[in-house]
């Protein structure tokens, strides 16, 4: 099997930047039982230089080897442009999914979209009806441009398994086909359809969660944001994981020179960012309503977990923006991993600040569940 001009960006949970031209997946791969996440047997990164090499001193050393064979791939591809964006839907926009579980159910199901808009595709992970279990709307990573959904239902199903609960994942719409305005409808219409529908899905719709990674931390956001604004569906707590959240980081706001030297880097960042808004980033003209960071109000948002490495570049944003929560009289836990890069736990998820990273965010998933069960 070959994927064809397509992008592991972030489509492993809004991870790194790689590209997958032309890279055959395995035998091995296509048949054995999975791990958690697609391990992928790849064509040789591009040589690093020794100026390469000396990037990957502000990672930690178990996630070195992972950061290296990213930042190879990320020479051979190149900056990402509008061209090689489009250019990668025809290859599906992300790599294999992995094998899904036969013991927890998946359906897939199309929905109304906004008003004047496509119906939008959801993915269905552990329903059970007659039960009245924690749910959780999850949206996936990819810079706002690149990712589906579907890359992610195997380790959705496991985080349902592990948590009882019942998860929906949006096929949201992308930039720059479509921007802010149409991809958060489109979320928002797939929370609208999980809270409608509770009684078949099994779901206690007084504990609704939000999560993602990346972008999708970044809409998990927005999606709170909208709910409260909107009075119409409440939420118990979001999880945000490495979220995309401010258009000035790398651009208007420069980042420090041992920061994001792996994954998401600052050009991806501002393209990211200029096709999802539809205009220019970091200008004052910038509308609130599109940025998490320049929502200008956090009270009344729901209990909040944010976890974020050391050098991703992110790392600032995500740390302001728990600051801000906690102002806003927001309970917030903040994890930030030392030497971490973007996307780290899913290019080294064996290595110990992985494990430690998964854990941290189940454990504030299962304590915000039990909470809201009482």
């Amino acid at each position: 099997m070959k994927v064809r001009e397509s992008i592991l960006a972030t489509a492993m949970s809004g991870a790194a930047l790689l590209a997958l031209i032309n890279a055959p997946v395995s035998a091995q791969t296509q048949t054995q039982k999975p791990p958690p996440l697609p391990r992928l047997s790849l064509a040789a990164p591009a040589p690093l230089t020794v100026a390469d090499e000396a990037k990957l001193l502000p990672i930690a050393p178990e996630l070195r080897a992972s950061a290296r064979m990213a930042m190879g791939f990320s020479k051979m591809m190149g900056t990402i442009d509008e061209a090689m964006v489009l250019k990668s839907r025809k290859g599906g926009g992300g790599p294999p999914a992995p094998e899904r579980l036969a013991d927890v159910p998946v359906q897939e199901q199309m929905i109304p979209g906004p008003a004047g808009a496509p119906q939008v595709k959801l993915f269905i992970i552990n329903a059970k009806a007659g039960t009245s279990r924690p749910g959780i709307l999850h949206t996936h990573g990819g810079g706002y441009i690149l990712g589906t959904a579907a890359t992610d239902v195997r380790r959705l199903q496991e985080l349902a398994r592990e948590l009882d609960a019942i998860i929906v994942s949006v096929e949201y719409r992308l930039a720059p086909e479509t921007t802010y305005k149409g991809s958060i409808e489109d979320n928002y219409a797939g929370l609208r359809w999980m809270y409608d529908h509770a009684a078949q899905l099994g779901l206690d719709r007084s504990r609704i969660a939000l999560t993602g990674e990346s972008a999708g931390g970044g809409h998990a956001a927005l999606l709170a944001i909208t709910a409260r604004d909107r009075g119409e569906i409440p939420i118990l707590f979001q999880a945000l994981v490495y979220p995309m959240l401010d258009d000035r980081t790398g651009g208007a706001v420069q980042v420090p020179a041992h920061i994001a030297t792996v994954g998401w880097r600052a050009p991806e960042n501002q393209y990211g960012w200029r096709a999802f808004l539809g205009q220019a980033p970091g200008t004052t003209s910038v509308p609130a309503r599109a940025v998490p960071a320049r929502t200008p109000n956090l009270a009344g948002l729901p209990p909040t977990f944010i976890q974020v490495g050391g050098v991703d570049l992110f790392v600032s944003e995500d740390i302001d923006y728990a600051r801000r929560l906690n102002e806003a009289g927001v309970p917030t836990e903040l994890q930030v991993i030392p030497g971490a890069y973007h996307g780290f736990d899913q290019l080294a998820p064996d290595s110990p600040q992985a494990k430690q990273f998964r854990q941290a965010k189940g454990e504030a998933l299962r304590r915000a569940f039990a909470r809201g069960a009482k």
